[in-house]
């Protein structure tokens, strides 16, 4: 079982579902491939375990941003000060020296 994710012409999370393995094929495509032609989006796949394996930083969730350079999905930011952290793609406070997760 692995899970992906849809995007729309922003790059903005809309739906997240739980799909198959990431290595079985549909009609000789890929999982992204398949429900992306499906659906007529963009799909990615997501991690739950994104923190600690490093796959796509975060595990995506509906309204979150997936950034093709850095290969991460990415909360909203918190606050407009906020600056993103792109070696662990979350965002930094400046209002203070802890990070925001949200």
């Amino acid at each position: 079982m692995a899970h992906y994710a849809f995007i729309n012409d922003s790059n903005t999370v809309v739906e997240v579902i739980t799909g198959i393995d990431e290595d079985q094929l549909i009609e000789g495509l890929t999982p992204e491939e398949w429900y992306g032609d499906f659906r007529g989006m963009t799909c990615i796949r997501t991690s739950y375990n994104a923190a600690t394996n490093g796959f796509r930083y975060n595990f995506a969730g509906i309204g979150d941003t997936y950034d093709a350079e850095l290969d991460a999905f990415i909360r909203p930011k918190c606050h407009e000060e906020a600056t993103l952290n792109e070696e662990i793609c979350q965002w930094n406070c400046t209002n203070g020296d802890h990070l925001v997760i949200s």
